[in-house]
Protein backbone atom coordinates (compact mmCIF):
# COMPACT_ATOMS: atom_id res chain seq x y z
CA UNK A 1 0.00 0.00 0.00
CA UNK A 2 2.11 3.02 -1.42
CA UNK A 3 -0.16 6.53 -0.74
CA UNK A 4 1.62 9.34 -2.47
CA UNK A 5 1.02 12.38 -0.07
CA UNK A 6 0.64 16.01 -2.78
CA UNK A 7 0.44 19.06 -0.39
CA UNK A 8 -1.12 21.75 -2.88
CA UNK A 9 -1.72 26.23 -2.68
CA UNK A 10 -3.24 27.53 -5.48
CA UNK A 11 -1.58 24.63 -8.17
CA UNK A 12 -5.11 24.64 -10.56
CA UNK A 13 -2.79 24.19 -13.22
CA UNK A 14 -0.99 21.66 -12.55
CA UNK A 15 -2.78 19.37 -10.28
CA UNK A 16 -4.04 17.56 -13.11
CA UNK A 17 -0.95 16.90 -15.02
CA UNK A 18 0.48 15.50 -11.77
CA UNK A 19 -2.12 13.40 -10.81
CA UNK A 20 -2.43 11.79 -14.46
CA UNK A 21 1.13 11.28 -14.47
CA UNK A 22 1.01 9.30 -11.19
CA UNK A 23 -1.72 7.45 -12.61
CA UNK A 24 0.11 6.44 -15.94
CA UNK A 25 3.31 5.46 -13.01
CA UNK A 26 0.41 2.70 -11.43
CA UNK A 27 0.14 5.23 -8.18
CA UNK A 28 -3.51 4.42 -7.04
CA UNK A 29 -3.56 5.80 -3.77
CA UNK A 30 -2.86 9.47 -3.85
CA UNK A 31 -3.91 12.28 -1.59
CA UNK A 32 -3.96 15.95 -2.31
CA UNK A 33 -4.28 18.16 0.38
CA UNK A 34 -5.38 21.37 -0.62
CA UNK A 35 -3.76 23.79 1.70
CA UNK A 36 -6.42 26.77 1.42
CA UNK A 37 -6.05 27.69 -1.75
CA UNK A 38 -7.34 30.12 -3.24
CA UNK A 39 -8.41 29.11 -6.17
CA UNK A 40 -9.60 25.31 -8.18
CA UNK A 41 -7.26 23.26 -6.69
CA UNK A 42 -9.24 22.18 -4.90
CA UNK A 43 -12.08 21.34 -7.66
CA UNK A 44 -9.43 19.82 -10.40
CA UNK A 45 -8.21 17.48 -7.94
CA UNK A 46 -11.48 16.07 -6.87
CA UNK A 47 -12.45 15.88 -11.34
CA UNK A 48 -9.24 13.44 -11.19
CA UNK A 49 -10.73 11.17 -8.87
CA UNK A 50 -8.55 11.38 -5.81
CA UNK A 51 -8.96 11.69 -2.21
CA UNK A 52 -8.68 15.37 -1.72
CA UNK A 53 -8.78 16.72 1.99
CA UNK A 54 -9.11 20.39 2.64
CA UNK A 55 -7.77 22.98 4.95
CA UNK A 56 -10.20 25.80 5.08
CA UNK A 57 -7.38 28.50 5.60
CA UNK A 58 -3.49 28.42 4.27
CA UNK A 59 -1.95 26.29 7.06
CA UNK A 60 1.36 25.59 5.50
CA UNK A 61 3.32 23.06 3.65
CA UNK A 62 3.72 20.89 6.70
CA UNK A 63 0.46 21.12 7.84
CA UNK A 64 -0.26 19.58 4.96
CA UNK A 65 2.03 16.84 5.12
CA UNK A 66 0.74 15.94 8.91
CA UNK A 67 -2.90 15.81 7.39
CA UNK A 68 -1.66 13.84 4.54
CA UNK A 69 0.06 11.09 6.76
CA UNK A 70 -2.63 10.79 8.98
CA UNK A 71 -4.85 9.89 6.49
CA UNK A 72 -2.64 7.65 4.93
CA UNK A 73 -2.40 5.69 8.13
CA UNK A 74 -5.86 5.79 8.83
CA UNK A 75 -6.16 3.82 5.56
CA UNK A 76 -3.52 1.07 5.81
CA UNK A 77 -0.31 2.75 4.03
CA UNK A 78 2.45 1.08 4.41
CA UNK A 79 4.60 3.27 2.54
CA UNK A 80 4.07 7.17 2.18
CA UNK A 81 5.68 9.18 -0.45
CA UNK A 82 5.68 13.31 -0.26
CA UNK A 83 5.37 14.66 -3.49
CA UNK A 84 4.78 18.32 -4.95
CA UNK A 85 1.98 19.57 -6.74
CA UNK A 86 4.07 21.90 -9.20
CA UNK A 87 5.43 19.28 -12.07
CA UNK A 88 8.93 20.19 -10.77
CA UNK A 89 9.70 16.28 -9.31
CA UNK A 90 10.33 12.96 -11.46
CA UNK A 91 7.68 10.52 -10.88
CA UNK A 92 10.75 8.32 -11.13
CA UNK A 93 12.40 8.89 -7.95
CA UNK A 94 9.41 7.07 -5.92
CA UNK A 95 10.47 4.17 -7.54
CA UNK A 96 13.78 4.59 -7.42
CA UNK A 97 13.59 5.72 -3.18
CA UNK A 98 11.08 2.75 -2.71
CA UNK A 99 13.87 0.07 -3.89
CA UNK A 100 16.50 1.84 -1.81
CA UNK A 101 14.03 1.00 1.27
CA UNK A 102 12.97 -2.35 0.70
CA UNK A 103 16.61 -3.60 -1.18
CA UNK A 104 18.53 -2.03 2.18
CA UNK A 105 15.78 -2.63 5.24
CA UNK A 106 16.10 1.66 5.58
CA UNK A 107 13.39 3.77 7.59
CA UNK A 108 13.64 6.62 5.29
CA UNK A 109 15.24 7.90 1.97
CA UNK A 110 15.39 11.67 1.29
CA UNK A 111 15.70 13.56 -1.88
CA UNK A 112 19.03 15.17 -2.99
CA UNK A 113 19.56 17.37 -6.16
CA UNK A 114 23.08 17.81 -5.03
CA UNK A 115 23.65 13.88 -6.02
CA UNK A 116 23.17 14.52 -9.52
CA UNK A 117 25.38 17.97 -9.70
CA UNK A 118 22.15 20.04 -8.86
CA UNK A 119 21.27 20.18 -12.37
CA UNK A 120 19.08 22.64 -13.71
CA UNK A 121 18.97 24.32 -9.80
CA UNK A 122 18.85 28.38 -10.55
CA UNK A 123 22.28 29.58 -9.50
CA UNK A 124 20.60 32.13 -6.27
CA UNK A 125 19.08 28.60 -4.86
CA UNK A 126 22.13 26.56 -5.95
CA UNK A 127 24.91 28.87 -4.36
CA UNK A 128 23.62 31.03 -1.66
CA UNK A 129 19.44 29.95 -0.60
CA UNK A 130 20.38 26.14 -0.77
CA UNK A 131 24.16 25.99 1.37
CA UNK A 132 22.69 28.21 4.01
CA UNK A 133 19.26 26.17 4.62
CA UNK A 134 21.56 22.96 4.09
CA UNK A 135 23.85 24.35 7.15
CA UNK A 136 21.15 25.02 9.61
CA UNK A 137 19.50 21.82 8.84
CA UNK A 138 22.65 19.60 9.91
CA UNK A 139 23.66 21.77 12.58
CA UNK A 140 20.37 21.76 14.31
CA UNK A 141 19.40 18.81 13.17
CA UNK A 142 22.29 16.71 13.66
CA UNK A 143 21.69 14.83 10.45
CA UNK A 144 24.44 15.39 8.11
CA UNK A 145 22.29 15.57 4.22
CA UNK A 146 23.45 16.74 0.96
CA UNK A 147 20.13 19.00 0.35
CA UNK A 148 17.35 20.73 2.19
CA UNK A 149 13.93 21.67 1.08
CA UNK A 150 13.34 20.07 -1.60
CA UNK A 151 10.19 18.36 -0.35
CA UNK A 152 10.89 14.81 -1.61
CA UNK A 153 11.21 11.69 0.56
CA UNK A 154 9.80 8.64 1.02
CA UNK A 155 8.95 6.71 4.15
CA UNK A 156 7.83 3.72 5.93
CA UNK A 157 4.91 3.67 8.02
CA UNK A 158 6.89 3.41 11.50
CA UNK A 159 8.66 6.35 10.44
CA UNK A 160 5.25 8.18 9.90
CA UNK A 161 3.66 7.06 13.23
CA UNK A 162 6.99 8.43 14.96
CA UNK A 163 7.48 11.47 13.42
CA UNK A 164 4.96 13.92 13.93
CA UNK A 165 5.33 17.49 11.99
CA UNK A 166 4.80 19.86 14.25
CA UNK A 167 6.21 23.21 12.15
CA UNK A 168 3.37 24.18 10.02
CA UNK A 169 5.49 26.37 7.72
CA UNK A 170 9.06 25.09 5.57
CA UNK A 171 10.79 24.58 9.47
CA UNK A 172 8.94 21.05 9.03
CA UNK A 173 11.85 20.25 6.00
CA UNK A 174 14.65 20.53 9.66
CA UNK A 175 11.96 19.46 12.10
CA UNK A 176 12.04 15.76 10.23
CA UNK A 177 15.30 15.40 9.76
CA UNK A 178 15.87 15.73 13.63
CA UNK A 179 13.06 13.55 14.64
CA UNK A 180 15.30 10.65 12.45
CA UNK A 181 18.23 11.39 14.21
CA UNK A 182 16.52 11.52 17.53
CA UNK A 183 14.56 8.34 17.08
CA UNK A 184 17.91 6.80 15.17
CA UNK A 185 16.14 6.12 12.56
CA UNK A 186 17.72 4.33 9.37
CA UNK A 187 17.94 7.17 6.59
CA UNK A 188 20.06 7.54 2.96
CA UNK A 189 19.62 10.08 0.02
CA UNK A 190 19.05 9.18 -3.25
CA UNK A 191 19.67 11.78 -6.03
CA UNK A 192 16.62 13.17 -7.55
CA UNK A 193 15.97 15.75 -10.63
CA UNK A 194 13.46 18.43 -10.62
CA UNK A 195 12.47 19.74 -13.78
CA UNK A 196 12.18 24.12 -13.00
CA UNK A 197 9.90 25.44 -15.70
CA UNK A 198 10.88 29.04 -14.00
CA UNK A 199 12.27 30.65 -11.32
CA UNK A 200 9.54 29.66 -8.50
CA UNK A 201 9.99 31.59 -5.35
CA UNK A 202 12.43 34.00 -6.04
CA UNK A 203 15.20 35.17 -4.05
CA UNK A 204 12.26 36.81 -2.13
CA UNK A 205 10.78 33.37 -1.32
CA UNK A 206 14.06 32.01 -0.35
CA UNK A 207 14.92 34.32 1.99
CA UNK A 208 11.29 33.56 3.69
CA UNK A 209 12.12 29.98 4.03
CA UNK A 210 15.37 31.05 5.76
CA UNK A 211 13.77 32.88 8.18
CA UNK A 212 10.81 30.64 8.72
CA UNK A 213 13.32 27.59 9.47
CA UNK A 214 15.68 30.04 11.84
CA UNK A 215 12.42 31.08 13.79
CA UNK A 216 11.19 27.19 13.54
CA UNK A 217 14.15 25.69 14.82
CA UNK A 218 14.81 28.55 17.63
CA UNK A 219 11.13 27.91 18.94
CA UNK A 220 11.60 23.79 18.60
Amino acid sequence: MIYIIIPAYNEEKNIGRVIRDLFQHGYKNIVVVDDGSGDDTYIEAQKMGVTVLKHEVNRGQGAALQTGNDFALDNGAEIIAHFDADEQMNIDDIKEAIKKINENNLDIVFGSRFLNGAVGVPWTKRFIILPVARFLNNFFSGLKLTDAHNGFRVMTKGVAKKIIITQDGMAHNSEIPAQVKKYNLSYAEIPVNFIYKEYGQGIGGGVKILGDLFIGLLIK
